[in-house]
C-alpha cells in the first residue's frame, strides 16, 4: 500500500496507517461541516488572531497561561479556518500595554473573500493605526 500511494499522500499521511489516515480525513470532513453550518448563521466571526502577544519571530512561545502548548496552542483561532477553507483576514486592532500590536481576525463564510476584505478595509478605516508604531 505504501508504494501505491502518491508521494503527496505519503508525505501528508506521515506515520499514519491507512486506516488512521481515513479516520482523520473523516473527522476533518465532519469538522468542516460543523464550521460551515455554524458560520452560515453569521456574516462574520471575529476572533483574536493569535492567543499570545507578539514575540520575536525565531522564538515562538512554548506555553500559554502557564500551560505548555504546540503551535496550535498559541494560534487556535487560525487553524479551524485554514482546515475548513473559510476566508479570513487579520487586521491591527490595538496594542498591548507594552505597545505591541494585537490582531483581530475577521472570518467569513466560504467563498465570501470579497466580503471579508471589505470588512477588513472598513475596520481599518474606522480604526486607523498607521500613525502608531510599536514601541521598541
Amino acid at each position: 500500500a505504501q508504494r501505491a500511494a502518491s508521494p503527496y499522500v505519503r508525505r501528508r499521511r506521515g506515520g499514519l496507517t491507512a486506516r488512521e489516515y481515513v479516520l482523520a480525513e473523516e473527522r476533518a470532513k465532519a469538522y468542516w461541516t460543523e464550521v460551515v453550518t455554524f458560520l452560515s448563521r453569521f456574516d462574520f466571526l471575529l476572533t483574536p488572531t493569535v492567543a499570545v502577544p507578539p514575540f520575536a519571530g525565531e522564538r515562538p512561545p512554548h506555553e500559554v497561561a502557564g500551560r505548555e502548548v504546540s503551535v496550535l496552542g498559541w494560534m487556535p483561532f487560525c487553524f479551524p479556518f485554514n482546515l475548513t477553507g473559510q476566508p479570513a483576514a487579520s487586521v491591527p486592532a490595538g496594542f498591548t500595554d507594552d505597545g505591541l500590536p494585537v490582531g483581530l481576525q475577521i472570518v467569513g463564510r466560504r467563498h465570501a473573500d470579497r466580503a471579508v476584505l471589505a470588512a477588513a478595509a472598513a475596520f481599518e478605516a474606522a480604526r486607523p493605526w498607521s500613525e502608531r508604531r510599536p514601541t521598541p
